[in-house]
Order: C-alpha cells, then structure tokens, then sequence
C-alpha cells in the first residue's frame, strides 16, 4: 500500500494518509506529494480539499523523524533542513489556499500533523482526537506554523501548551484554535460522502454537536497566573511552589522538556504578539530548527525517545534559567539561508 492515496473524487481533491502503523507519520515524500496535489489542484475542477487518514489511532502523529536522526549521527545537516523548509512551504500553502480545506483529526494529531491537519479552514475533530505540540520533549521548538496558533490561543494558554507539551481532547482543542468543530466519529463517512457529491461545506456545520466537556477552560484563569509572561525560570518557580493538580501536572511535564527548546518557544509566541501570517511564524521556528540538529538537543531527544527509548536525555542545560544570549542565538536571522517564499503563488 502506498504511504498516501491522492484522487479526485466527485467535486473534492482528497488526501489519506495511508501508514497506520507509523500512526500515519509524515515522510518527506509524502510533504512533496501533498504540495503538488494542492498546486494541481488551485486551478483545477475541485471545489474543495478533503484530508483524513486510514486507522483509529492517528490522523498523523508527527514527521518521521528517525532519517533526521540518521541524518544527524552522519553529521548530515542538509537533509532536515531541506525537509523543514519544504514542510513549512506547505504549511503555508494550507494556511492560505483559496479553498476550503477539510481535515478529519482522529486519535493523535501532533507536531507535522499539526501542520497539515490544522491550517485548513475546516478542522473537524472526534471522540478519539488528541492534538499536541510535543516539539520542546526532543529539543524543537513548536513548529510547522503551530507557533501562530499558540500566539493566538487565549490568554496564556499557548505558553502552558507550547512548553509542556500538553495534549487537547477535542474541547480542548477547539477552545485554544486548533479545531473548529466537533462531528461524532461515526457520522465521519456520511459526512465525506456528501462533501464529495456537493463540494459544499456546509455539511459541516450541519452534523456538528457539543463535544464532551474539556478542562482548558476552567483552568484558563490558573493557566494565565502560572504561565504568565515572565520568563521560563519564573514560570518553573511558581509551577514549583503551586499545590494545584494544573500546577503539579504541569511541572511534571515541563520537567521532561528541553530549557533551551522551552526557552526559545516563549521568546517565539512574544515576537508573534502581533503577528498577522503564518510566514512570520515560520521564518522564526526555521532559525531554530535550522539550527537544531548542529546544537545537538533535538538529535538527543530523538535518541531518548525512539532510538534508545530510555526517556532520559540529557539536555544542554540542566536548568531552567537559559541565558538570553543563547536564545537570541538561535533565533538570530538567518541571512540568506532563511526561508524565501520564492516558490509561493
């Protein structure tokens, strides 16, 4: 079976991913084939786009990042960055397609899935969703444009997210922006059949119900005391001296993360305050990750969690007071080796 089935159907351009058993993780190959579908399919007969995936457990749980790895142990810098760059192309290319794009977000969306399941303008979620930005536990910033997102989320809820990695049920995740509508799973099918026939969205908002209660919002008032915009040695203190479950949960994750990926994704959601494209978001997390596997936290975290799978890495920074300079470091602009949107309609 191939990793991914592209096809017209009916008035829909549809996409399915096709690895469950990698939980549909995204490989370069894939990244390339979805840009090309959309490129072929701006100007064509197609009124919308349809995404989804084949099994329960996953529409996408991330990128494949064992090659980065590999890549990475060679002293191969080239290959992940030629990846992010292409990946974040396409990220933008979903956030600003001229037509609708449907995506149905079972199980694990997370990281890569992210980026191709939560830019569209139409993202449906289910029983089993459970969406995250998981990058700062293997040294990455939250990427794939999920950094706008978080900027956007109310109050400080992007900062509680982006740095413990913290998973969204589908409440959850249609309160911080993620998602945008809940449709029991089992009207799924129904649903792509008449988006197919009609090429009309309004479907969507047809089958939506409530989705079972969250708990993002009756924490938001903790979250935004907890996270508030101080610095990450701040936030740890006042984790540390909190005796509340959102605060103890929390510090239990932030604890597994990487100081200076945690760092530089709060310095990321401050700069995009007042940012208006996802390009901005982008262009930011491609100073971090173009720098990653050279820094060497991001080829550690990937040892600890899927080579070695001990889940002890060893970070570059033991605490949580990363000195300002070595995040302006590895923010810094990027000169001429910064994206370019050269290749962008």
């Amino acid at each position: 079976m191939e990793d991914i089935w592209i096809r017209e159907d009916g008035h829909a351009g549809r996409i399915t991913l096709q690895r469950p058993k990698a939980l549909n993780a995204l490989t370069y190959d894939m990244v390339r084939q979805i840009e090309g579908a959309l490129d072929a399919w701006r100007d064509a007969d197609v009124a919308l786009v349809l995404i989804d995936a084949d099994g329960d457990k996953a529409f996408c749980a991330g990128g494949d990042i064992a090659d980065m790895y590999a890549s990475g142990q060679r002293g191969d810098l080239g290959y992940g960055r030629q990846f992010w760059r292409d990946e974040y192309r396409l990220n933008a290319k979903i956030f600003e397609y001229p037509k609708p794009v449907v995506s149905l977000l079972q199980g694990f969306t997370m990281g890569g899935g992210v980026g191709v399941g939560c830019h569209g303008s139409h993202r449906v979620v289910g029983e089993s969703s459970q969406i995250a930005m998981p990058e700062c536990g293997i040294g990455l910033v939250p990427d794939v444009g999920g950094s706008l997102m978080l900027a956007r989320a109310p109050g400080r809820l992007g900062a509680y997210l982006g740095i413990t990695s913290a998973r969204m049920g589908p409440a959850d995740a249609i309160h911080a922006g993620f998602a945008d509508h809940f449709i029991p799973q089992a009207a799924w099918p129904e649903l792509c059949r008449t988006l197919t026939a009609t090429g009309q969205t309004g479907a969507i908002e047809a089958a939506a119900t409530p989705p079972p209660d969250g708990t993002l919002r009756a924490a938001q008032a903790r979250i935004d005391q907890l996270f508030a915009p101080d610095g990450l040695a701040a936030i740890h203190a006042r984790l540390a001296a909190d005796e509340t479950e959102v605060a103890t949960a929390a510090l239990h994750r932030l604890r597994r993360n990487a100081p200076l990926a945690m760092a530089c994704c709060l310095e990321i959601l401050d700069q995009l305050q007042t940012a208006r494209t996802i390009r901005t978001a982008l262009e930011l997390e491609f100073r971090y990750t173009y720098r990653a596997v050279a820094q060497g936290d991001f080829i550690e975290g990937i040892r600890a969690a899927i080579i070695d799978r001990d889940r002890a890495p060893q970070w570059a920074h033991g605490a949580m007071d990363v000195p300002k300079e070595e995040v302006a470091a590895m923010l810094a602009p990027l000169g001429t080796e910064g994206l370019n949107w050269e290749e962008m309609p």
